[in-house]
């Protein structure tokens, strides 16, 4: 069937089901088609303005077609049936047009417009009706007119001392003369200062206490705006009286009460006293004092803090040995003191998983497997020890002249997870920090070719700390890799390592005993899990990574004369080292239109560059392009470096590498019905190398040239997701390709399903 049959089915298709939905719009009723809403000052208002709309038309997948309807629409009436039961609950409901509902949508539209300092805004709202389809389109207008700006800032202080902290504060403020008024700027100024004041003591200040009066000049649009702080009242009929001052008395830890606090549960508790600390349980400790003391950050005799009650919070939702925790501050009656009451339950000490994957490579079957055994107590300091077992397999084919045919891989890996860590003249922020850990780690890792035997021994020391919700640091201050090749094939050696006419520096460098030492740094950060940020339909997050290795050793061999290998290299117990330094940068943006589309813009970028003791990066800090998180279009390690072709040899995987990659994605994700999630993409990217390699033509990055040597590839796919995993199957075609000439290289124009489709499977969302 050509595309241009197969276009007018699915137009048919379509055109069927839309007629379907009918059934289920009442008589003389109207399915709300569309809501435009058109202004005529301001095209962010018009934007703005769809928040406020009480009514919205069924939600179209990708913004194009309304499935969820016609879903529900293929459903017949009877609700006792199974299949329309199904249908019913994938699908969604018909909307059908209220009057109602519009006339209070263009009532909000119109607060909004004078909340932003439109005081004269009008909007007018129009039914476009179509009695034959039975459709209706809300069209709303706004008026905004004249904008109204703030030309003053008084102040009303009732209380004198909450005044002049205020008023010394007036550097932050987030309203200044000359800015558009807006009612949103003054509540988010409320509650900045309401926050500022809670950390500095005042436990019982709230927002309300703020209030604002506007008073507009006769034929002017400036406004005087006068902030009021009133005093606090305890009760309704009270007489206002100062806000307080209050500072943390005792810190009782509650273990295993649930939310409950009372005399009676109190009472049946064993207690603990250090110093101003008292530890209440009825069992034995889930942890040591010292950790509960030390992750507590609301300390006796400060001044109250909300900022130190999240901190704590955080540094007890780290504590693994804890299932949750709850944070309770009470007045201790006739004074300003507020005892602390930390209440948490504990957790289950061990767990053990299990995963189990399926892999098809180039149709070679196979399959991979681990187990991980966790104690998330070791030490009664919640402390976390996991032990992970894997093995994988995989059937090889293609391989001529070599014995067997499959690939094995086992190995094993142990970490220690510990809370705190480093001494604040390593981490200056460490007293200031949500929380800290320090993670030690051993892994062994066995892989059995028919090619050759290689294993890979690694020991990492890592130190994590956070200062914000939002962001995270990790310190790589030790991480050894001794990578040892005891047995290479024969014809593997003759075809490819020693063969004149097939040497290949690369694939030599790569099969040779190798040690790694590294140190590095990670930074991210996720705006979305910012507080203010929340509900902010603008979010986005950033991965900042760099790393270096064999400075060190490098540096003292140069300046003792260290021994040198057959290569040049200098060597530690002849075991010669790498040396590089490499980086990485990942910024993504999403924006989420409504509550089932969402466009996410991802870049990433990585540079890599080899030297001093190596001409060639060590294969597993190259970079490569293709599969489910990068190139879609390819499938993995099949795209580059630059012009590069593969050559068709399994081998090759080792020339489809490079130093520097850059990933550029455009994705537009929509919710379909049920727990089912769709996505188009454009994916734009390559790799490249920083020197020439004989073995790798094309391959090298040219700033006049590398724009032409970035490939793309557009798709679609489909996301499971459940509570625990995001199934995802990305399907994906050529659109350019760099490593072919004339009119192959763009395979848009003329595509080739069996050349240019890739399928990929994976876990979890690319970016």
């Amino acid at each position: 069937m050509s595309l241009r049959n197969i276009t007018y089915l699915l137009i048919c298709v379509i055109l069927q089901m839309s007629c379907s939905v009918n059934k289920f719009v009442p008589e003389g009723e109207y399915l709300l088609n569309d809501v435009k809403i058109i202004s005529t000052t301001n095209h962010e208002n018009a934007v703005k303005a769809k928040g406020y709309v009480r009514q919205m038309p069924n939600a179209k997948l990708f913004n194009l077609v309304k499935l969820p309807l016609y879903t529900y629409s293929l459903s017949g009436h009877d609700t006792a049936q199974w299949r329309n039961k199904v249908l019913r609950r994938l699908g969604e409901a018909p909307v059908i047009f209220d009057s109602a509902m519009s006339e209070k949508s263009r009532q909000n539209i119109r607060d909004m417009l004078v909340n932003d300092g439109y005081f004269h805004a009008t909007v007018d709202f129009e039914c476009l009706k179509n009695d034959k389809r039975k459709r209706a389109d809300a069209v709303y207008y706004l008026h905004e007119r004249e904008r109204y700006y703030i030309a003053s800032i008084d102040y009303d202080m009732k209380d004198e001392v909450v005044g002049a902290i205020v008023l010394a504060d007036t550097a932050s403020s987030l309203l200044r003369p000359g800015m558009p008024f807006s009612v949103d700027n003054m509540e988010f100024e409320r509650r900045r200062i309401a926050e500022m004041l809670r950390n500095r003591g005042y436990y019982r200040f709230q927002k309300e206490y703020i209030t604002y009066v506007a008073d507009t000049a006769h034929h002017s649009n400036k406004v005087r705006l006068t902030m009021k702080l009133g005093k606090f009242i305890k009760e309704r009929d009270a007489e206002p009286e100062p806000h307080r001052i209050y500072r943390v008395g005792r810190i009782y830890y509650v273990s295993d009460a649930g939310l409950r606090l009372d005399d009676a549960l109190l009472a049946k508790c064993d207690t603990i006293e250090v110093g101003d600390y008292s530890i209440l349980s009825n069992d034995d400790l889930v942890v040591r004092p010292s950790v509960l003391m030390a992750s507590t950050h609301v300390k006796p005799g400060s001044l109250y803090s909300q900022y130190d009650v999240d901190r704590t919070y955080n540094s007890f939702a780290n504590l693994s040995a804890l299932k949750y925790t709850t944070v309770r501050m009470m007045e201790v009656p006739g004074s300003d003191v507020l005892d602390c009451y930390i209440m948490f339950e504990r957790n289950k000490r061990m767990s053990v998983d299990f995963e189990l994957d399926g892999t098809n490579t180039a149709g070679d079957f196979g399959v991979a497997a681990s187990v991980t055994i966790a104690d998330k107590n070791l030490f009664k300091g919640s402390e976390q020890l996991s032990l992970r077992v894997f093995t994988a397999y995989e059937a090889v084919s293609g391989l001529s002249g070599y014995s067997g045919g499959d690939y094995l891989e086992y190995g094993a890996e142990t970490s220690l997870r510990l809370m705190g860590g480093l001494p604040a003249v390593v981490i200056p922020v460490r007293n200031r920090t949500y929380s800290s850990s320090t993670m030690l780690s051993l892994k062994f890792n066995s892989q059995k070719r028919p090619e050759f035997d290689r294993h890979i021994l690694s020991g990492t020391w890592s130190y994590s700390w956070s200062s914000k919700l939002e962001s995270m640091n990790t310190l790589e201050l030790l991480d050894v890799n001794y990578i040892y090749v005891p047995w290479i094939s024969d014809t593997f050696k003759k075809d490819y390592l020693d063969s004149i006419s097939n040497r290949n520096s690369i694939l030599k460098y790569n099969y040779e005993n190798l040690l790694i030492t590294k140190l590095g740094y990670t930074y991210t950060y996720n705006s979305s899990l910012k507080k203010s940020n929340r509900f902010n339909p603008y979010a986005y997050s950033l991965r900042m990574h760099l790393e270096c290795s064999g400075n060190l050793l490098y540096g003292m061999n140069s300046l003792f004369g260290g021994p040198m290998n057959d290569e040049g290299q200098y060597v530690v117990s002849d075991l010669a080292y790498a040396q590089y330094v490499k980086g990485d940068f990942d910024f993504t943006v999403r924006y989420r239109f409504n509550e089932r589309n969402t466009i996410l813009v991802h870049t990433g970028v990585g540079v890599a560059y080899p030297y001093g003791n190596s001409r060639i990066l060590p294969f597993e800090k190259r970079y490569f392009a293709g599969g489910a998180n990068g190139m879609r279009g390819w499938s993995v390690r099949t795209l580059g470096p630059g012009r590069y072709r593969n050559s068709g040899r399994n081998i090759d995987l080792i020339n489809q590498t490079g130093d520097v990659k850059l990933d550029i994605n455009l994705e537009l994700r929509s919710r379909l019905f049920w727990k089912l999630h769709s996505a188009v993409f454009v994916d734009a990217g390559n790799i490249w190398t920083l020197r020439k390699y004989d073995e790798q033509p094309g391959g090298e990055f040219d700033v006049s040239t590398f724009c032409r040597e970035i490939a793309f590839s557009y798709g679609v796919g489909l996301r499971l997701e459940l509570d625990m995993f995001v199934f995802r199957l990305d399907g994906a075609m050529k659109a350019v390709n760099p490593a072919f000439e004339g009119d192959d290289k763009y395979p848009l124009l003329r595509p080739d399903f069996g050349r240019d489709f890739a399928l990929h499977f994976a876990i979890g969302y690319p970016f």
